[in-house]
């Protein structure tokens, strides 16, 4: 057959018109006529073609043979099959062979079946005519991809894979992408349910310069829901109860589907009882009852309600509760002025800080309990109408200032744990709920402390004394340094005014300087009484005698002087020099010394002459 069809084309090219004999005999098939033509008698000459047999030819030829332009998609005929290559007749001079693993998508293809070819090459070194399916596959998929896209028309498609962001579809042979957001109108959790499905779409977008194709799934039954959801939305109405799926859960609610309209339920609107996530309560795909709460304008918002459906807790919570009764409950919310405690679903009490513990000093919730606690507390307060009720942990221990007056009377001496200061003075804790205040006066006898924080630090352990105890006002003064002898007492007396002690210069400071006369003892050294002999003052680190001229225990003052020693000195050497001048000036004789003589002696002589 391919040589007979060779033939034919080198007679449409030689053939010339000269003396055409003509013919009656009626139309011919044209198959039939190129098989019983005469070829042999035509090469020779003797046989003629008239014109009008030669342009009958000419029609026959142009109406049944295939102009093999390359890069052309004509239908063609299978007209034999291997076990590895389709044999394809598409009226051309030869045939065309193709490869079976372009049929692949159709392992049915048989003998005598249609297909579309791609003309590669009209003919190639050998002769032979070169098509492909595939090419001409993905043309007319192409075209039917862009008529579909035009018209809006739905396609069909096969899901073959999923990929990142939903699925690869196979649509006239062509991979499209399905976005998982166009599958189905409600989000889709489990793509692979969809993998090997034959599914029909809508092509929503193509890319012409990179060759993308784009279908939806969900904008086919998008219509038919915006028209129900009109429906549902006109017929809505305030304190409405619908049933709805679970569509979709988040950290501050639930989304249903109403059947085409969505409702949020808010976290708050679940339960009536607190939950951490909605997810304690619902779950994906559930069918529920919800109450419409509210919605806006144009209904596109809907406020829905699942609590709402049950009785408040507090209206059904019994008259067996009352002030002053023991309850327990499971710690659901901390907060630093309290914790929240359930006592009941839906029914909550707040325990304060303040009534966690006695103790006056006042600490952050968490110190005492922790969400998830089942704890047991007393009904201070109970308002039903305003659905609140106050609580009490402390109660349940005996108040330790019952018997304070017995437990720490005045002049009691007690070790307590410091756990706060401020700047006047420390909070010691000598049981929980006895705090006392030291006020800073009272922590050292000889030390000047300018803030408790020099003393001491939170958490340490301190003797104290107490000083003076308010029952009513629950109030307990505390000291620190009466636990210990006042060691000014002793330093009185070692310490006195005109006591001389050797020391070294501690600091120099405004107006003066300061010496260290021990651990307890700080003395204070005017300016003018650094002056040395030499007329130099004293400095840091120096050593010299100093003369105590003022001791003041009450105040705890001690003044100091370096120049009263050397001035002494010299005031006892003036001194010493006046004495020995006075004496000197007494062993002398003088005139009147001599008249008192002489004045004796004669009067001496007077009596002496009477007695004779």
């Amino acid at each position: 057959m391919a040589e007979e069809k060779t033939n034919v084309a080198e007679v449409e090219e030689t053939v010339a018109a000269p003396e055409v004999k003509k013919e009656t005999q009626p139309q011919q098939d044209p198959q039939e006529y190129l098989e019983n033509f005469d070829w042999e008698k035509y090469e020779e000459g003797i046989e003629r073609v008239d014109d009008k047999k030669l342009k009958e030819f000419e029609t026959l030829v142009e109406e049944n043979f295939v102009d093999t332009a390359d890069e052309e998609v004509v239908e063609g005929k299978v007209v034999h099959m291997t076990d590895r290559e389709a044999i394809i007749d598409i009226n051309a001079k030869s045939e065309g062979v193709i490869s079976l693993n372009e049929f692949r998508y159709n392992p049915d293809l048989k003998v005598g079946d249609k297909v579309e070819v791609l003309i590669d090459i009209r003919e190639d070194k050998t002769g032979q005519l070169v098509l492909s399916h595939r090419k001409a596959r993905t043309i007319k998929a192409w075209e039917r991809v862009n008529n579909a896209h035009d018209k809006e028309e739905i396609v069909t498609g096969f899901v073959k894979c999923r990929t990142k962001g939903g699925m690869i579809v196979d649509v006239f042979g062509i991979e499209a992408f399905l976005p998982g957001s166009q599958i189905d109108v409600k989000p889709i959790r489990d793509y692979d349910q969809y993998v090997g499905k034959t599914m029909e779409f809508k092509v929503v977008k193509i890319n012409h310069e990179f060759k993308n194709v784009v279908v939806s799934h969900k904008a086919l039954i998008e219509a038919d829901i915006e028209e129900q959801k009109k429906e549902i939305i006109g017929q809505l109405e305030k304190g409405q109860v619908l049933e709805g799926i679970v569509k979709n859960i988040t950290s501050y609610g639930v989304f249903i589907d109403l059947g085409g309209v969505d409702g949020l339920v808010h976290i708050t609107d679940l339960s009536w009882s607190r939950i951490n996530h909605p997810n304690e309560v619902v779950e994906l795909d559930q069918k529920l009852n919800v109450v419409i709460l509210d919605f806006d304008d144009n209904k596109s918002r809907i406020q829905l309600g699942l609590k709402q459906l049950e009785k408040h807790p507090w209206d059904a919570l019994g008259d067996e509760i009352k002030v002053g009764d023991k309850v327990k409950g499971k710690v659901v919310v901390i907060a630093d002025y309290g914790a929240f405690i359930e006592v009941a679903e839906g029914v909550e009490g707040l325990i304060h800080v303040s009534e966690m513990s006695w103790s006056t000093h006042l600490r952050s919730a968490q110190d005492f309990v922790n969400v998830g606690d089942e704890v047991e507390a007393v009904v201070l307060t109970l308002d039903r109408e305003d659905r609140k009720m106050s609580l009490g942990i402390k109660q349940l221990t005996p108040d330790p200032w019952t018997d304070i007056t017995s437990k720490y009377p005045v002049g009691s001496k007690h070790k307590g744990i410091v756990r706060n200061f401020t700047n006047f003075g420390v909070f010691v804790e000598l049981e929980e709920g006895i705090d006392g205040l030291i006020y800073i006066s009272d922590l050292s006898w000889t030390k000047k402390i300018k803030h408790p924080s020099e003393f001491v630090t939170v958490g340490d352990t301190l003797e104290v004394e107490v000083l003076e105890l308010d029952v009513e006002g629950r109030k307990l003064s505390l000291g620190h340094k009466q636990t210990t002898e006042n060691p000014w007492d002793k330093y009185s007396e070692e310490f006195a005014e005109g006591t001389v002690h050797k020391a070294a210069i501690a600091e120099i400071v405004d107006k003066g300087a300061t010496i260290d006369f021990n651990e307890d003892i700080v003395g204070f050294v005017p300016s003018r009484h650094l002056e040395k002999e030499d007329g130099k003052k004293l400095v840091k680190g120096e050593q010299a005698e100093f003369k105590i001229i003022e001791f003041n225990k009450d105040f705890k003052r001690v003044v100091a002087s370096h120049t009263a020693i050397f001035r002494e000195q010299e005031e006892r050497n003036v001194k010493a020099a006046k004495k020995r001048s006075s004496a000197s000036d007494e062993a002398a004789p003088t005139l009147g010394d001599a008249n008192s003589q002489l004045q004796a002696l004669k009067d001496k002589m007077e009596a002496d002459s009477k007695k004779k």
